[in-house]
């Protein structure tokens, strides 16, 4: 697999913000999507996206015979998000079937239970993916975009041989697989003032609607003094989802130290100038095992990977992660 950064974007910050903000997300019109509400065994709620392709379903047959697609979003992810209409336009052009499943918060309406979503929750995503597997009869193929391919892949290596009974393979991409390594990387310098204060606008309305909702949940005084991810992650994410603190979150949240456990062919895409996963963190082949490729270009960015003449467009490396899970279908 290869890939190329275009030379008039160079540099991991250009490839990872121009696409969000200026590239081109899919060939023809974009995709159409349909909501799906789940309810969770604790009585919460999840929104699932379906691509709504009538068109493909007509020539391809039932909906439910064809290949799934199953992306699971990054932090803070959407189904506007350049990745998954990306993702989403590349499905529907191989006449797949494609599924987003927001983490509880992330579809535009807070959630009921008093927690919300991390990195390393692979319960959920076991959950999520057994609810597709019991609704179809084709073949499912998985991916995951930064947070949501850590989480993937936690999935995968706690799943074992079982993991083959529900899909076929999977694939992370620009995962923060250490979440120490990045944790530490987005809070320094040009990454706190874009990335990490970014994320926060979000992330802090969120939590205070999560306290006005259970009341007592966490200290609203600590949350408004938080500056980065990992003073959030100790105060909000880690204590409401079983963590001691940040320190063990991130620790034991981490796909890299269980790599070797997989079982299914697995494909790990990282940039090696994603300026939110240092290159250093990278896992390498003595970390993995016979199912698991790594693929790390030395350009594209955090998620960015663009391609084509200005302004150019995202879909090329969907495109090449759809060739190879294409491959074990």
């Amino acid at each position: 697999m290869q890939y190329q950064a275009p030379r008039w974007l160079p540099g991991g910050h250009a490839q990872t913000i121009w696409p969000v903000l200026f590239a081109r997300r899919h060939e023809g019109p974009a995709p159409e999507f349909r909501r799906e509400r789940w309810t969770t065994p604790d009585g919460d709620f999840v929104d699932v996206e379906f691509l709504d392709d009538p068109q493909a379903a007509a020539m391809n047959g039932h909906a439910a015979d064809r290949p799934l697609l199953v992306l699971f979003h990054g932090l803070e992810g959407t189904v506007q998000s350049q990745y998954v209409q990306a993702f989403a336009a590349v499905a529907r052009a191989r006449g797949w079937a494609f599924a987003m499943p927001y983490f509880r918060g992330c579809s535009g309406e807070i959630n009921l239970a008093p927690r919300a979503y991390h990195s390393g929750d692979y319960v959920e995503i076991g959950w999520m993916l057994d609810q597709l597997r019991a609704a179809h009869r084709g073949p499912i193929i998985a991916a995951g975009v930064s947070l949501g391919g850590n989480a993937l892949m936690r999935w995968a290596e706690e799943s074992g041989d079982s993991a083959a009974a529900t899909v076929k393979a999977v694939c992370s991409i620009c995962s923060p697989l250490d979440l120490t390594a990045a944790g530490h990387a987005i809070g320094k310098g040009f990454n706190y003032f874009v990335y990490t204060r970014m994320f926060l606008r979000t992330m802090m309305p969120k939590a205070l609607g999560k306290l006005k909702q259970h009341p007592g949940l966490f200290d609203r005084d600590r949350l408004m003094r938080v500056r980065n991810l990992y003073e959030f992650d100790d105060i909000f994410t880690a204590p409401l989802h079983g963590f001691r603190d940040a320190d063990d979150y991130w620790l034991r949240a981490s796909a890299k130290p269980h790599l070797a456990r997989i079982r299914v062919p697995a494909l790990l895409l990282n940039a090696r100038n994603d300026p939110f996963v240092p290159a250093r963190s990278l896992p390498e082949q003595s970390h993995v095992g016979p199912q698991v490729t790594l693929w790390q270009p030395k350009g594209g960015g955090h998620v960015g990977f663009p391609a084509g003449r200005p302004p150019g467009h995202v879909w090329a490396m969907p495109g090449r992660v759809a060739d190879w899970l294409a491959q074990h279908l």
